[in-house]
């Protein structure tokens, strides 16, 4: 199994902090009321391109990387790709 496969078999278990979704918004500049969800559809997306580095997972689509840890399934931080 690659390694994305790996991400989109458990992304069930994709969840962040409280301080993780206020990261998130901030940085996405969204306000929506469930982040984890809109992270999720993005990485399920069949245009996003999922890579892992280290121990963390990497997936971006258009110009957004969203950053989950690969062991806990933790959404760390997105940003907008300049």
């Amino acid at each position: 199994m690659g390694d994305k496969n790996i991400l989109l078999n458990n992304v069930d278990k994709v969840h962040t902090t409280p301080m993780g979704v206020d990261r998130i918004k901030k940085n996405l500049g969204i306000t929506c009321d469930d982040v984890v969800e809109h992270c999720k559809r993005i990485v399920l997306d069949k245009n996003c391109v999922i890579y892992k580095q280290g121990k963390n997972w990497y997936c971006e689509l258009d110009n957004i990387r969203i950053t989950i840890n690969s062991c806990s399934y933790t959404i760390i931080t997105a940003h907008i790709i300049k």
